[in-house]
Formats: C-alpha cells, sequence, structure tokens
C-alpha cells in the first residue's frame, strides 16, 4: 500500500513539494510537546496551494493513508505529530497575505502565514489584529486556528475563534468548502467555520482563512508591577482584579523558577527581585484607563504585595513582558518540559496554584508557572532532568492531578494549547459519554474516511 500511495504521490505532485528521504522527513515529525509520542511518516507534502493539498487528501482517501496538517510545529500538545505511515501535509509554505482590508476591517491569509508577520503587515495599514499567542513570531495563523490559540491580550480581545471569520478548507474525499463569510453579521445555517476552529486537524485542513480585523489606533498601554511572595498571594490579587471588574489588556504571572530561568539565560536580573511577578497593563485611554491602574494597584497591594508601581519606562514595560515570552524556551533549557494549559474559574485561581504546589511537594518533582492569570489560564510546567525515568514517572502523576484538579473546580482540560495527544485521558474526564459521542459523530460525518490525525483528541486516552 505504501508503495502504491508513493508511486500515486509523486505522479500527482512535483518532486520539491514531496519529500520522503526519512533524514527530510524525520524533522517534521513532531511538535514541541516532547513528552508526547510520534511515528515515521511515509511522505512529507510541502504544499504550495489548495490543489497540492486535494490532490494528496484524494489519494490518501481513496488508499486509507492517515493525513496529519502541520504547520510551524509549535504546538505543545503533540497534535501535529506523525503517525507511523501518514502523509504530513506542511502547511508552511502556504505563506502568503493575500489581502488587508482596513475598511471592511478583514484579512485573508493562507495558514502558513506567521502570526507575527500579519499583525506587522495589518499595523502598516492601521489595523490590529489582537490575537498574540508566546509563539507569534514563529507560529502560523493555520495553527492558531487549528488550536484556537489564545494570548497574553486574550484577557480583554478574546483567542483566536473570536476573529476567524471564514475558512477555507479541504474535507472529505478532497473536496474543497469555504466555511463562514465575510460580513460583519451572518446566522446562515449550523457555525461549522466556528467548528473547524480548535479541531486540531481532525476535519480537514485549513487552507485558507478570513480573520477580523481592529482598528490599529489604541492607547498606549500602562504597565502596572507587582512582586509576591506566594503563588497564593498573587493568585488572590488576580481573583481581586476580577472581582473589581477590571478588565485589563494583560495580567501575567510569572514564579521564581521562571524567572531565575530567563535570568540564567539573558541576565535579566528579575529573580533577586521577587517569588513571583504579575504583569498588569491597561490600554483604555484617557481617565478610565488611570482609574483601571489604580484599580490594579489596589488589588495588587490588598492581597499581599511586597512591592507594586506602574512603569514609567515604557522600555523597562516592555522588557518584563519579553520576559514573559522568554519563560518557556528558558525553562526547556533545563530539561525536557511536560507542559499543562489547565484553564479554571478566576476566583479559584489561588486555589488552584495552591494545588499546583501541593502537586509539586506530594510528587517531589519541579514545576514553575507562567500564566496567563487574567482569564484563569494556567500553565503549570514540570520539569525533569534527561534520562531520569523515576522523575518522569512522577510527573506524570503530577500532571493527572492538576488536570483533576481543574476539572474539579469547574475548569477545563486545556485553555488554548489544545488536546492532541496528551490531554485525550483529560478530555475524557471532563466530557460525558453522551458529548463524546456527538464528537465522534460530527466526525464521521466530515471525514468518513477517517483520515484526518486519527487518534489525536478523541483517540483512546490509553493509547
Amino acid at each position: 500500500m505504501s508503495e502504491k500511495a508513493l508511486a500515486a504521490l509523486r505522479a500527482a505532485l512535483p518532486e520539491p513539494v514531496l519529500l520522503t528521504d526519512p533524514d527530510s522527513t524525520g524533522r517534521f515529525a513532531h511538535d514541541e510537546a516532547e513528552w508526547a509520542p510520534h511515528g515515521k511518516p511515509l511522505a512529507v507534502v510541502r504544499a504550495r496551494s489548495t490543489d497540492d493539498v486535494v490532490a494528496t487528501v484524494r489519494i490518501c482517501a481513496e488508499l486509507g493513508i492517515p493525513v496529519v496538517p502541520r504547520g510551524a510545529g509549535t504546538g505543545l500538545s503533540g497534535g501535529a505529530n506523525a503517525v507511523d505511515g501518514c502523509v504530513l501535509i506542511s502547511l508552511a509554505d502556504m505563506n502568503r497575505i493575500l489581502e488587508i482590508n482596513p475598511r471592511e476591517q478583514l484579512a485573508v491569509v493562507q495558514p502558513g502565514v506567521v502570526n507575527d508577520d500579519l499583525r506587522a503587515a495589518c499595523r502598516e495599514q492601521g489595523a490590529w489584529y489582537p490575537p498574540d499567542p508566546a509563539s507569534s513570531p514563529w507560529s502560523t495563523i493555520g495553527g492558531n486556528a487549528s488550536t484556537n490559540a489564545g494570548g497574553v491580550c486574550c484577557v480583554k480581545y478574546g483567542v483566536t475563534r473570536d476573529y476567524v471569520l471564514g475558512l477555507e478548507a479541504v474535507v472529505g474525499n478532497g473536496e474543497v468548502v469555504r466555511l463562514g463569510r465575510r460580513t460583519a453579521k451572518g446566522v446562515a445555517g449550523y457555525d461549522l467555520c466556528g467548528l473547524f476552529v480548535g479541531s486540531e486537524g481532525t476535519l480537514g485542513v485549513i487552507t485558507e482563512i478570513t480573520v477580523k480585523l481592529l482598528p490599529g489606533l489604541r492607547a498606549p498601554e500602562r504597565t502596572v508591577v507587582g512582586y509576591f511572595d506566594s503563588l497564593v498571594e498573587a493568585g488572590e490579587a488576580v481573583a481581586a482584579v476580577a472581582a473589581a471588574g477590571v478588565v485589563p489588556s494583560a495580567l501575567e504571572l510569572l514564579d521564581q523558577h521562571c524567572l531565575r530561568a530567563v535570568d540564567e539565560w539573558k541576565n535579566m536580573g528579575l529573580s533577586a527581585e521577587a517569588n513571583v511577578l504579575l504583569l498588569g497593563r491597561s490600554d483604555t485611554p484617557g481617565a478610565a484607563g488611570e482609574q483601571e491602574v489604580d484599580a490594579l494597584l489596589r488589588c495588587f497591594d490588598e492581597a499581599g504585595a511586597t512591592w507594586s508601581a506602574r512603569s514609567t519606562d515604557e522600555h523597562e514595560a516592555d522588557a518584563l513582558f519579553a520576559a514573559r515570552r522568554l519563560a518557556y524556551p528558558a525553562l526547556e533549557r533545563l530539561g525536557p518540559v511536560l507542559t499543562e494549559d489547565v484553564c479554571v474559574p478566576r476566583a479559584k485561581v489561588p486555589e488552584m496554584l495552591a494545588r499546583i504546589e501541593a502537586s509539586a511537594k506530594r510528587h517531589e518533582t519541579q514545576i514553575a508557572n507562567i500564566a496567563h492569570a487574567g482569564d484563569g489560564n494556567l500553565h503549570p510546567l514540570i520539569i525533569t532532568q534527561p534520562g531520569d525515568e523515576a522523575a518522569r514517572e512522577r510527573a506524570q502523576l503530577a500532571f493527572d492531578d492538576i488536570v483533576a484538579d481543574a476539572i474539579a473546580m469547574g475548569g477545563t482540560v486545556t485553555g488554548e494549547h489544545g488536546v492532541g495527544l496528551l490531554k485525550r485521558k483529560g478530555l475524557h474526564a471532563e466530557l460525558s459519554p453522551t458529548v463524546i459521542g456527538m464528537h465522534h459523530a460530527i466526525k464521521a460525518a466530515l471525514d468518513p474516511a477517517g483520515i484526518f490525525n486519527p487518534g489525536k483528541v478523541f483517540g483512546d486516552p490509553e493509547a
């Protein structure tokens, strides 16, 4: 079967598009989730157009070959990992911005467009694309849409799903469909476009995306910094901000482990100042913005901040948020990282942080914490030393405890990274069997050949 598939792919695709040498295909085989397993692809298709995707899907559907879509490979759940014998479709070369229309406040892009490249191009035309995952310098819009990525400013401006107006996708046996709309409003039929956002490549291959833009003129952001002795106190500040009705444009948390890792890498001197750092921002203009800053400071102080202040140095403030984005790669330098992505109600943030600390002690494992704290999206990062199998086993136990605790508090197992391979067990714990069955029925209807990203999301959690 594999030889027949390769022969058909070679006949349908030009040589530069199709990679079959293991040395070439291996570098596409997995994303950044070091703990997620991956197989060996039969081939990699570096698609240049929708036609390349259509030809590939038709061949694979006819022969029953799995298809795994892939963007930049920055995912943290194993969602883009190869399964043995699959054809992996890389969409990174489909990277053209097709349209930016400030008047209609939309842009049309291919899936391989890098997030920051789109944001920069929009800025040149007086528009703004808000979703800004920490991986925005490298991650692609297609990958962002497939996982419904969030980001630093999503506490106020929402996640990727809130900005996807329409999609082109290759589904079923190779049909091209257009979902959604270009208009500001539209309720014709089921929201199939929204269904594809966050589907992690299990329903088809996204080949074009129409996104909503906002006006690019924003008030200058005011930054508030708070130092705390403990995670729980910082969590109390987060809960207080929510209770006060303040909606900052960002509210980010970094603990001592993250600060120290960034310092050791970039020598920024952050870990000498605080055990936990809370970063808030307001982009509300005028007096209302000043009132938001005052409220943030008050919440920080009443929760027990050892020091808090509004930043008067724009470059210093930007450096602090740069440190937030550097935290994950800085921790990766210390050893394999098992990444969590739970989200809990904001009032439960202090308790969830306390439970994470308790899990670290119970399983004798190091857990660093970064968070989009303003919307309750926590990223405990469980760190082990290379080759220490006992530590890996303890880390997995801590991982499972954190997932269970999030569900018990009315939260979810993933806020923005997706289920992929790492969160399948948690997903089955969060959703009822009836709801799981509804998802399986949708996939069977849209993917009758069962070829799109098999085993991911709703696959056997024990596999």
